[in-house]
């Protein structure tokens, strides 16, 4: 892997970590074009690299908010920060639930399926377009609000499903305030992905993988930093659309994305 792919990777990650267009769904694209080049354990740790990158740019942009979820941990009071650190917690559990006890099948989903992710890709222009004409409301997010939102997360597991896209047009479908759907959307996501890298990294295949690879530090170091700086302007970014209702452009977006993966995927 050259320095200009993970350049590339960490620009598509950290755009689509963010953009309701699906990152898991891109990259698998990306792998598939590529071919073997970005597979194996080179895909591996890339990944883990990446993903880590966008969770330390999520924090960045929140960082207040991130504050006010750890002192609503530890100060053992029922006030706001308290209750707004439970209900990240609670939307956390659907998918945490999933990735404990499903990992290994949904690793099925990772090897190829070009076909599943032009289909999800589909699923999350309808879940957009449906969200883009939903009323405008005020409304924050409730206990009821965060399982279900949670519950768009789990499902978002699938290569194709936007992660972004599946848990702000649920919010918005059910009539969370615009922005603060965006925020809750992705300061829920954060703990999730810093423990599927802990894992990743403390499991023995990440051993010999690391130990195997021969791809330079350097070249992970420049999708690090590639994917961080762009995940932070995405993320800015993203919070003005979705106060702006610009929902349907990304909709569009991944109907064409997903027909042209599925032809791609049959014809090639």
């Amino acid at each position: 892997m050259s320095f200009l792919d993970a350049i590339l990777l960490g620009i598509i990650q950290g755009l689509t970590e963010f953009l309701p267009v699906s990152s898991s769904g891109h990259l698998e694209i990306m792998k598939a074009i590529q071919g073997q080049e970005l597979s194996g354990e080179s895909s591996m740790m890339m990944t883990v690299v990446l993903h880590f990158a966008t969770a330390l740019s999520t924090i960045a942009v929140f960082w207040k908010e991130v504050v006010r979820i750890i002192k609503g941990l530890f100060q053992f009071k029922i006030n706001d920060e308290f209750l707004f650190a439970a209900k990240i917690i609670v939307s956390m559990i659907p998918a945490a639930i999933v990735g404990v006890f499903f990992d290994d099948f949904i690793e099925t989903f990772f090897s190829g399926k070009i076909l599943l992710v032009g289909m999800m890709l589909i699923v999350t222009g309808v879940i957009l377009f449906v969200a883009e004409k939903a009323k405008r409301t005020e409304k924050s997010v409730g206990f009821k609000d965060a399982i279900l939102i949670g519950m768009a997360q789990m499902v978002a597991i699938l290569p194709g499903i936007s992660r972004s896209g599946s848990t702000i047009g649920t919010s918005v479908i059910l009539g969370i305030d615009r922005e603060e759907a965006a925020r809750f959307s992705f300061l829920m996501v954060v703990p999730l992905i810093l423990g599927k890298v802990a894992k990743d990294v403390m499991s023995s295949d990440f051993s010999k993988e690391l130990a195997s690879s021969e791809i330079s530090s350097s070249v992970y170091a420049a999708g690090f930093a590639t994917a961080f700086i762009v995940g932070i302007i995405a993320c800015t970014w993203m919070i003005k659309l979705v106060k702006k209702s610009k929902l349907s452009y990304f909709a569009y977006y991944c109907f064409i994305a997903g027909i042209a993966t599925i032809c791609w995927s049959i014809f090639a």
